[in-house]
């Protein structure tokens, strides 16, 4: 009987969060008014310091929080996701996102430039605006897959142009999507490959397959590559103006700031991509091609609240089981690979490769029942990882 009124009350308690949770996405306007009230500070107090203190909020007081209010086992009904999936405020949540990225990029580069600070000073700005504009690119990821709304991939496209990140939506939505979890994706992570290594591949590798798509797409239509219509150079001349105004009204100063908020953006990306799918392995088919992309190819995280920052970015196996599932309907399952910890979290362990691979590597050998012949491998280290992790056992998935 207890054990009855226990699921009930759960029950009540998850109905009464789904009907509240429209209202916490906006938490995900929070992040981008923290280097703007980091800026305000540091002038206030004159004390550079002031400019890193978002770095600690990302790696240190989200995962705190996330382990306090813990994880979010709600999922929308089917009749909830009828009324949810085409209802316009959550796409105006993003919309508003988008503006704030953009405030913060450019309230920050003002007060970097109007103000006299140490280089310690401007690392710290140019290093907190970069890891807010990885959480734009999550934004942007979303608005991204929303290809038959022109108004959302505009959206899309100009919070992605923060950091000069304008080959992402080609790249990811016709490129990662295709070839994931598989070793033809640079954007997917090998067991036993560093974050270093594994950017040395991705950031080089993503960008050249976004340009060869491109070109691809546009030949099909007989335009040349410097064509209006490339959606590439659409968005990096959108940064580069946005980027050069600010250098033309503020002066060269700027610089440092604007290369550190791109490139730190990139990196948070990077992780992204890093946590999202390592190890893990599409197996191929009797005609050759790999099967398709199911939740059990990506790693899932479903810590409560930073998955409100991230607009549900980390129930990733929903996401790449159903790409086109807008956020607010993305569903958790129990029988997907999980994180051990949300992606801040998990992308400060990543800094430690050690660290991560202990634990890490354990748990991508359990998805795979011990056959590392299931597993994405990094193939300098693929003879030294078969020795110790090669175990199969009759549970090994398909």
């Amino acid at each position: 009987m207890t054990t009855i009124t226990n699921h009930r009350w759960v029950n009540m308690l998850e109905r009464k969060w789904l009907s509240h949770k429209r209202y916490w996405y906006l938490i995900s306007l929070v992040l981008p008014t923290l280097p703007l009230v980091s800026a305000y500070m540091a002038v206030h107090f004159q004390q550079g310091a002031w400019f890193w203190s978002v770095l600690p909020v990302g790696y240190v007081l989200i995962p705190a929080l996330d382990l306090i209010f813990g994880k979010d086992h709600a999922n929308p009904s089917d009749e909830q996701v009828e009324l949810l999936k085409n209802d316009r405020y959550f796409a105006r949540v993003l919309y508003c996102a988008t503006a704030m990225h953009w405030a913060a990029m450019i309230g920050v580069a003002y007060v970097a430039s109007h103000w006299e600070w140490s280089w310690p000073a401007i690392l710290g700005a140019g290093l907190s605006a970069g890891m807010v504009n990885g959480v734009g690119l999550a934004i942007g990821h979303e608005l991204g897959h929303k290809v038959t709304d022109d108004q959302q991939t505009l959206a899309g496209k100009l919070v992605i142009a923060c950091c000069g990140y304008g080959h992402f939506i080609v790249e990811h939505n016709k490129g990662h999507h295709k070839d994931v979890a598989t070793p033809e994706d640079p954007a997917s992570a090998r067991l036993g490959e560093s974050i270093y290594r594994f950017a040395c591949r991705e950031l080089p590798g993503t960008m050249v397959r976004a340009l060869k798509l491109e070109a691809s797409r546009l030949q099909r239509q007989n335009k040349h590559w410097w064509s209006p219509q490339n959606e590439i150079l659409q968005q990096w001349a959108f940064t580069l103006v946005a980027y050069g105004l600010m250098l033309y009204f503020w002066g060269l100063v700027l610089l440092p700031y604007l290369f550190l908020a791109a490139i730190f953006g990139w990196w948070q990306l990077t992780s992204a991509n890093y946590v999202e799918h390592y190890g893990l392995l599409r197996q191929k088919e009797a005609n050759g091609r790999y099967q398709r992309c199911e939740s059990k190819h990506s790693w899932n995280s479903n810590f409560k609240l930073s998955n409100l920052f991230l607009v549900h970015l980390q129930r990733h196996s929903d996401h790449h089981a159903h790409p086109t599932r807008p956020y607010q309907v993305l569903r958790d399952f129990d029988d997907v690979p999980q994180l051990p910890q949300g992606y801040f979290a998990m992308f400060f362990l990543a800094l430690f490769p050690p660290l991560w691979f202990a634990v890490m590597n354990h748990r991508v050998v359990a998805w795979a029942a011990g056959d590392m012949n299931l597993v994405n491998l990094d193939p300098a280290k693929r003879d030294a990882l078969f020795q110790r992790y090669h175990q199969p056992t009759s549970e090994s998935p398909e």
